[in-house]
């Protein structure tokens, strides 16, 4: 048994753990068994990120649901958040091409519901869990126009990668009129002034508004086993999440 889990049965049996910090600790530990679980069911995809707050028939919803089509019709599986507007337009789009549409859902108190264009779904009860598996489900990971969230995620991939705590896989953010001004804010702010990022950070992660792009990056990559996934694999060069 791993030595840190025999420390942790110990520090229970010893009281050394209140009840309410194992009950939390188990629910944890569910989300993330539940999640590891179904994404073995599926070959590693395309990720798609973006406001669950976007008219569905804005010019961003539009072009999500062109691209989820694109990547199904490639082959490639489609994973969201699984609720509306950007999610649930990728996910209409794959499901419309006959391909798998997947999403990974989070239960909030209003406003996310999983959208009816999902093939396989799962509803998550904490943040982090979700994350978890939407990064190591997917093999290209894709972010439209979005609010806190949508920031959060991209922000937590980027320093994944940044930090060698996962592969540098390909990174699109979709949309120059609302990226551009942020990648001129960490140039001037955070690489040049302050001096708090590296110029190859910013290399992480490409502006554009060709969804075509990531087409041509998810195949490049190739279609991965349904029995195989990046992150078990052993290498040098980074360490997994």
């Amino acid at each position: 048994m791993d030595t840190a889990v025999t420390k942790w049965l110990e520090a229970i049996a010893n009281e050394e753990f209140n009840q309410e910090d194992v009950d939390r600790s188990l629910r944890y530990a569910k989300d993330l068994e539940r999640g590891l679980a179904k994404i073995r069911t599926f070959s590693q995809g395309v990720a798609i990120f973006g406001s669950a707050r976007l008219d569905p028939d804005s010019k961003w919803c539009k072009l999500a649901h062109k691209l989820g089509f694109l990547l199904a019709q490639n082959g490639h599986p489609v994973i969201t958040g699984g609720g509306p507007s950007i999610m649930e337009a990728a996910n209409r789009g794959a499901y419309e091409a006959g391909g798998r549409s997947i999403g990974l859902n989070i239960t909030l108190p209003h406003e996310q519901h999983i959208n009816p264009y999902v093939t396989d779904q799962m509803e998550f009860h904490y943040f982090f869990a979700r994350k978890v598996m939407l990064t190591m489900s997917s093999k290209v990971y894709v972010f439209f126009p979005g609010g806190y969230g949508t920031l959060d995620e991209y922000s937590e991939i980027q320093l994944l990668m940044q930090e060698g705590k996962m592969p540098k896989m390909p990174i699109f953010l979709i949309g120059k009129s609302f990226w551009k001004p942020l990648d001129r804010w960490f140039e001037t702010k955070m690489q040049k002034s302050f001096k708090t990022i590296n110029p190859k950070d910013r290399k992480l992660y490409k502006i554009t508004d060709d969804i075509t792009e990531v087409v041509k990056a998810a195949n490049k990559i190739g279609h991965r086993s349904i029995y195989d996934n990046i992150y078990d694999t052993k290498q040098p060069s980074f360490k997994t999440i």
